[in-house]
């Protein structure tokens, strides 16, 4: 009980306290910002190369086990429609890291080491957005948006990059003033010529590690982008001979063992309910390279066309206490729309760009809501400059086109690829729902959804061209280009 005969004291004879007072509405928005920082998540994106959509565990690999990717997809909801914008490289992660059609922003096909060209200064990647907000940004492995300097990592929002600039394969065994070696380079400095490809994977896990230790207090975004199981194949020898599938299981295997070291990271630093991990790959498998290639299940084709097999991929996102878990999700969606969905997520009410993108918001997608729906009316699918392909809900409208295909014939064996031949595809539509390998054209039954999709098709030739009926765009842009080029 308070002591009535102590001298009372006013607010006056406390120094302090009137310091507080005075202090108190200035550190309030102070506060309110720490509060706010607290409740950006971090992201983490796994980016496997060429890995098809049954090369995972949950969607029935055989002769491996995926036993990370499994308890990920447990643990979150996993997509089973999907997709890269295209099914080729540079333009497949050009599209991931804008959130634009590859072809709304001039990066197609897969630029190699003669490439003058690559992503444009004036391109918004998602590590720049994040960067507005605060964000510590990282990527290890693959960039493959342009190997000059001005195109690198480093100049478009990451502030570290260790990895390759381009595919695995670009380079000969005895490089030439044409073809030069293949760089591994360490920010914007090459620190080693064909670098061990054995140790890429550990290299890049290694990095993804140390880099969530250092940023453990900070939001961050982490791009992992590795440069397997794209040929040719390389594995440590942790993992050398650990599966019944040969060289290209145990590589599998070995990018879920990094995917679990990634996580194991986030848990010991208290992050896993911070931090959403997402894991995807940039296109199907190249079926051509046989047993050093991985499966597309009963989807029909691979890399390098516009059929499912090519452009539909694994994808498992895990969010613990955001996403539930053991989802599926049966929606489409594309890689286009992750940009977008990560600056929602980090409370960014508006990209930082004057450029449009072509993604949307999928986050009731992914967390899970209740009769939520795709935010695309149609999704686009080109090869190069040639709309070969849209969907829009379980339809898929295909337009003539020529494709590449082993014709039922099997892939080579080692690293040697068997032969493709080439084939064509009249108007033919294809219910998703019911039959996903696009084995029956059933456009004659359904006039109404052919004339639907073609109206579609068309606003998507208006805007970002057609080589296949000899449209040019109204809003494509160019990429960057290395001063000789700009003529």
């Amino acid at each position: 009980m308070r002591d009535r005969t102590a001298p009372h004291h006013h607010v006056d004879d406390f120094p302090t306290m009137k310091l507080l007072i005075f202090l108190v509405p200035l550190l309030l928005p102070l506060l309110a910002i720490a509060a706010e920082a607290d409740d950006r998540p971090n992201f983490v994106v796994i980016y496997a190369d060429d890995l098809g959509y049954a090369d995972v565990g949950f969607n029935g690999a055989k002769g491996y086990q995926t036993p990370h990717l499994d308890r990920l997809a447990a643990r979150g909801v996993r997509f089973s429609d999907f997709y890269v914008a295209q099914a080729v490289c540079s333009a497949s992660r050009t599209a991931l890291l804008t959130g634009c059609y590859p072809n709304r922003v001039g990066i197609l096909g897969a630029l190699g080491p003669q490439s003058r060209h690559g992503i444009h200064e004036s391109e918004t990647t998602i590590a720049e957005v994040l960067k507005s907000r605060g964000y510590a940004t990282a990527i290890y492995g693959k960039w493959h948006l342009g190997h000059h300097p001005q195109f690198l990592p480093t100049r478009h929002g990451f502030d570290d990059y260790f990895g390759l600039p381009y595919s695995n394969d670009m380079w000969p065994k005895h490089p030439t003033a044409k073809f030069p070696a293949l760089p591994l380079i360490e920010g914007e400095k090459t620190i080693a010529e064909n670098p061990d490809q054995t140790q890429l994977v550990t290299w890049y896990t290694e990095r993804a590690v140390k880099f969530i230790d250092q940023n453990r207090d900070k939001p961050f975004f982490l791009y992992v982008p590795h440069a397997m199981p794209h040929v040719p194949l390389f594995v440590s020898d942790k993992f050398a001979g650990k599966t019944e599938r040969g060289l290209f299981g145990d590589v599998i295997s070995e990018i879920d063992w990094s995917v679990g070291q990634i996580v194991e990271a986030l848990e010991q630093n208290g992050l896993t309910e911070k931090t959403l991990v997402i894991f995807t790959s940039d296109n199907g498998p190249w079926l051509s390279y046989g047993e050093h290639a991985g499966s597309a299940g009963g989807l029909r084709e691979g890399k390098g066309t516009s059929f499912e097999g090519g452009v539909r991929v694994p994808f498992v996102a895990c969010w613990p206490g955001k996403i539930p878990a053991g989802k599926v999700c049966r929606e489409m969606a594309m890689t286009i729309d992750l940009l977008p969905t990560f600056a929602r997520l980090a409370g960014i009410d508006e990209i930082p760009s004057q450029r449009r993108i072509d993604g949307l918001n999928i986050w009731p997608l992914l967390s899970g809501q209740k009769d939520a729906k795709s935010p695309h009316e149609a999704l686009y699918f080109y090869w190069g400059e040639g709309l070969e392909a849209v969907r829009s809900g379980n339809w898929k409208l295909h337009f003539p086109h020529g494709y590449r295909t082993l014709a039922g014939k099997p892939g080579g064996r080692g690293d040697q690829p068997g032969p493709y031949q080439q084939a064509k595809i009249e108007l033919s539509l294809f219910d998703l729902a019911a039959d996903p390998g696009e084995t029956t054209n059933v456009a004659e039954k359904h006039p109404d959804v052919v004339a639907r999709l073609q109206l579609l098709a068309e606003k998507a030739r208006d805007d970002l061209g057609d080589s296949l009926t000899k449209r040019k765009g109204k809003g494509i842009r160019p990429p960057g280009r290395l001063p000789e080029e700009s003529k």
